[in-house]
């Protein structure tokens, strides 16, 4: 993970930097700890969790040391067309099985591959049209609103049901329950809310 998150990204950065090029990046809500109810903001001081979280804060860093045309953007919950993720998994779930149990105390927004690409492209666009005065440097890039992953799962696996999919598990059988009851081998942050003002005030772009 550091390979990928840290060390590659320094090297692509110092690449790009030598080139010339503008860098677009990834990052994620895993930088910070997950504390409070209110959306990070860009200027909030990281302090990550996990080792994952560690990493993807050094690729930012490694960017912020190695080249100044770069936007970095944080993002949350990502979900899309293709690959896994937690739509995915709870829809592959809900036919096999009678019960459920999702973590209700972890809150984010989930955000849409496709709306990220097309972010990309609408500030690659405009970086090339703004030349030296583009605002490169950090952003949180997220849909807006929140929820939690057992209200999201519910919405998901109810649309499914409504489209004639062959859901096995009853709603009632959704349970939710706590993030110390659902053990995983790093901690995830409980609060991954992102503060989109800063990319809606420099862009004008509406999150979904």
């Amino acid at each position: 993970v550091w390979q990928v998150n840290a060390h590659a990204v320094r090297e692509l950065a110092a690449q790009a930097h030598a080139v010339g090029c503008m860098l677009v990046h990834y990052s994620s809500d895993y930088v910070f700890d997950g504390s409070g109810t209110q959306a990070w903001r860009e200027e909030d001081a990281p302090h990550p969790l996990s080792v994952y979280g560690q990493s993807k804060l050094a690729g930012e860093q490694a960017i912020a040391s190695q080249h100044d045309r770069a936007v970095v953007l944080r993002t949350s919950w990502v979900v899309g067309a293709h690959g896994g993720n937690f739509v995915k998994t709870m829809l592959r779930l809900a036919q096999e099985r009678d019960h459920l149990s999702v973590v209700s105390d972890q809150h984010g927004a989930p955000t849409s591959a496709s709306w990220l690409a097309d972010l990309s492209t609408h500030l690659v666009r405009q970086a090339q049209r703004a030349s030296k005065s583009f605002p490169y440097g950090l952003y949180h890039a997220t849909a807006s609103g929140a929820t939690d992953w057992h209200a999201y799962a519910c919405h998901v696996i109810e649309r499914a049901r409504a489209a004639g999919r062959p859901i096995r598990v009853a709603p009632e059988a959704i349970q939710p329950i706590t993030s110390d009851q659902y053990h995983t081998a790093a901690r995830r942050p409980l609060n991954s809310r992102l503060d989109t003002g800063l990319l809606q005030a420099t862009f004008g772009w509406q999150p979904p």
